[in-house]
């Protein structure tokens, strides 16, 4: 393929302009799941079947050794946040990965605050 027919599919700023599209297979969603920049994804175990799998499906596997995010994979592997949240998707399908929601870090309420509504009930 020449320079000119290279270029074509390449914009600086933007980066490839169909590999996205082609690595999710034409999708634009993840079917079933909701995943969201938080979600914690973590590789089952060593798996050699690899076959069907695009580079950035083994990519993510090596990275989820130890768990990830959605927001750090897609940093990693360097594709839009709907991409990885295909690719994961499949990887789930598949029984490769196993993925789980981040427990919010919430403050315990203040103690007087639940003292006035502990007030409050009993004066009920």
């Amino acid at each position: 393929m020449s320079d000119d027919q290279d270029d074509q599919w390449w914009d600086d700023v933007a980066g490839p302009l169909v590999r996205p599209f082609v690595v999710t297979g034409g999708r634009t969603h993840a079917a079933r799941l909701r995943l969201d920049i938080a979600t914690q994804v973590v590789a089952v175990g060593a798996h050699s079947d690899r076959m069907g799998l695009e580079p950035e499906h083994i990519a993510i596997l090596e990275l989820c050794q130890q768990s990830q995010s959605i927001a750090e994979l897609a940093a990693y592997v360097n594709v839009p946040l709907m991409v990885i949240k295909i690719l994961v998707s499949d990887l789930v399908d598949r029984g490769d990965v196993l993925i789980g929601s981040q427990a919010p870090v919430v403050d315990a309420p203040d103690h007087d605050v639940l003292q006035a509504v502990l007030d409050g009930i009993r004066a009920l």
